[in-house]
C-alpha cells in the first residue's frame, strides 16, 4: 500500500500556521497526488471549517483533521466479497484494456481454491486469443476449469455455458472475465449489459459482484472510467491494481467519493497472493505515515 503517499503534504504543514496560503498549497499538492480537483476541494473545505471553529490550533491537529477527512471518504469496516446464500455465486469483472483484469481473476481463483472453494473461470474475452490462454494458465495454477469458445464467439453465450458447466461439475463460484472495453464505445458497453442480463436470467438474480478493475496509475482517467462503467452496469466494488507501480494513487479518494462504489481489493504485485483486501482505516493511516 502507498506508505507515505501524502508525506509531502504533511511535511509542508509541519510547524506552520493553517492560513489560506497554506490551504491553497495543500489543495495543489493533493491534486498533484491524483486526487480530483472536486475531492481535493472537499477535503480542504473541511479543513478550513475546522480551522474556523478553532479545532486545529497546531500543525499536528491539522494533519490529524486531514487524515480523518481522508478516512471518512474511504469509509470504515471490511468490504468482503459477497457469496450467494445458496447455489452458484457469480462474480463479473469489467474494465478497459491493460488494467490487469485477467490477472485479478486468476489471483482470486487461486485464493478461492486455497479457501476450499471450487471456482470455474469463464473466458468471455473472445476477441483476444492471448486473453484466453492467459486465463487458462491461471486456471491451471488454481486448479480451476476454464470455459472458453473459439475466437469471435458471443461472450454472453460463453457466460451462459460457464454457469451450466458449473452446475454440472459441482463448482460453486463462476468468475467471468470480460473483454477490455473503452468506456466510450457504446456497442461494447451494450455487450457488457447483455452478459449481465444472461447471467441474471440463469441465476434469477444479478451477479453477487460486478467488479470494476482500475489501474491505480491512470490518474483522473480512472475516475472517468468508473463513472462510465457505473452507468452501464450495477457496480458493487472496485479493484485497484498496480499500486506497486505508482508514486501517486490519490485517485482512490476520488473514486470512493464521486462514485459511491467501495474499493474492495488492491493489487500490490505480480504474485498470486498479491491481491489483498482493502482496509480503509489502515490505508488512511499509511497515507500519512
Amino acid at each position: 500500500m502507498l506508505k507515505g503517499l501524502f508525506r509531502k503534504v504533511t511535511q509542508s504543514m509541519s510547524g506552520r500556521k493553517l492560513d489560506e496560503e497554506m490551504l491553497e498549497e495543500l489543495e495543489e499538492q493533493l491534486v498533484m497526488s491524483d486526487v480530483s480537483i472536486d475531492t481535493a476541494g472537499h477535503l480542504i473545505s473541511g479543513l478550513r471549517e475546522a480551522a474556523r471553529r478553532g479545532e486545529v490550533p497546531t500543525d499536528e491537529d491539522a494533519i490529524q483533521a486531514l487524515q480523518d477527512g481522508v478516512a471518512s471518504l474511504l469509509g470504515s469496516g471490511d468490504r468482503p466479497l459477497r457469496f450467494a446464500a445458496d447455489g452458484i455465486t457469480v462474480w463479473l469483472f469489467v474494465g478497459v484494456n491493460g488494467v490487469g483484469k485477467t490477472t485479478s481473476v486468476g489471483k482470486l481463483a487461486h485464493k478461492l481454491s486455497q479457501q476450499g472453494r471450487k471456482p470455474l473461470l469463464a473466458a468471455c474475452d473472445t476477441f483476444r486469443a492471448a486473453a484466453i490462454e492467459q486465463l487458462q494458465e491461471w486456471g491451471r495454477r488454481a486448479d480451476a476449469p476454464v470455459v472458453a469458445a473459439q475466437s469471435g464467439a458471443d461472450p454472453a453465450a460463453v457466460a451462459h455455458d460457464a454457469i451450466a458447466a458449473a452446475r454440472s461439475r459441482g463448482r460453486d463460484i463462476v468468475l467471468i472475465d470480460t473483454a477490455g472495453r473503452l468506456h466510450t464505445k457504446s456497442n461494447l458497453m451494450n455487450e457488457l449489459s447483455k452478459i449481465a442480463r444472461v447471467t441474471e436470467r440463469e441465476l434469477g438474480r444479478a451477479p453477487e459482484e460486478t467488479l470494476l478493475v482500475l489501474d491505480a496509475s491512470t490518474g483522473q482517467n480512472g475516475l472517468t472510467q468508473a463513472q462510465s462503467f457505473a452507468g452501464s452496469a450495477p457496480l458493487t466494488g472496485l479493484i485497484l491494481t498496480k499500486w506497486d507501480g505508482t508514486a501517486k494513487g490519490g485517485i482512490i479518494l476520488s473514486v470512493a467519493r464521486e462514485t459511491g462504489v467501495p474499493v474492495k481489493l488492491i493489487g500490490v504485485g505480480e504474485k498470486a497472493d498479491d491481491l489483498i483486501a482493502f482496509n480503509p482505516q489502515k490505508f488512511a493511516e499509511e497515507m500519512f505515515s
